[in-house]
């Protein structure tokens, strides 16, 4: 249910090859696309089949190398199949830092981010929790700057606080760091390229493949992770609904 694809390296990279092997899995996600360029935090996305977007075609046929590269397709779960629910979503905290995610996954815990479905561009749970998340950063900065490592803190104590009964499986930017977490088993991976890191749902490339740790949050930055959280609580355990519903999707 949706795919996630994020890069982080220390010098600029072509990663036009993993991005069209990514993008060819739309085929099980025909929901929707999102691309982010990091260099200037270019979005692009739209309501369609990756594989059958010719603004998807245009662009990655002209991509220059990048540092920092976020790409999502999703599987309509939760919310309509419309541009406002493609992901990734973008908002600039109280400071002016823009923050950019993607998610995989679904949020069954929601009772604290339902003050958002007035407020939200589309109706998805993943853009309600991306709001929570703003208002969450913005209520600790309004306390003081914060330092690198206190706004990992922030993020780590947010991923850590909606995980349990959660699927939450997602990726944070916000200018310097990518933010990586998984809560459900292998279901995202780490392949380390020469300089820098890519992290996906599945394999894009035939070069080693690691699943990433659960319940963790980890930071990257330039390729090099930086930061890592404490494991906490939240695994995601399917119940025999959800897996039923993955096997039908030939997930």
């Amino acid at each position: 249910m949706c795919e996630l694809f994020g890069f982080s390296a220390s010098a600029a990279a072509d990663v036009g090859e993993y991005l069209d092997e990514f993008f060819k899995h739309s085929e099980k996600n025909p929901h929707g696309f999102g691309l982010m360029l990091g260099d200037d935090r270019k979005i692009i996305k739209e309501p369609v089949k990756a594989t059958g977007s010719e603004v998807l075609r245009k662009t990655l046929g002209g991509i220059n190398k990048q540092k920092t590269v976020l790409a999502h397709i999703r599987f309509a779960t939760v919310g309509s199949v419309d541009s406002a629910n493609c992901h990734p979503f973008s908002l600039c905290d109280s400071s002016g830092r823009e923050w950019t995610m993607i998610h995989n996954g679904t949020i069954y815990t929601g009772r604290c981010t339902y003050k958002y479905f007035k407020v939200q561009k589309g109706d998805t749970d993943s853009e309600r929790l991306f709001l929570a998340f703003i208002d969450e950063m913005n209520a600790h900065l309004a306390k003081g700057e914060l330092t690198d490592r206190q706004r990992f803190d922030v993020v780590d104590e947010f991923v850590a606080h909606h995980s349990p009964r959660n699927k939450l499986n997602l990726i944070f930017y916000d200018g310097e760091y990518m933010y990586v977490h998984q809560n459900m088993k292998n279901t995202l991976g780490i392949t380390k390229l020469d300089d820098g890191v890519l992290i996906t749902t599945a394999p894009v490339c035939d070069k080693k493949w690691t699943p990433l740790p659960m319940t963790q949050l980890i930071a990257y930055k330039d390729g090099e992770e930086v930061f890592i959280g404490s494991k906490h609580e939240g695994e995601f355990i399917p119940n025999l609904e959800y897996i039923t519903a993955l096997d039908a999707m030939n997930i």
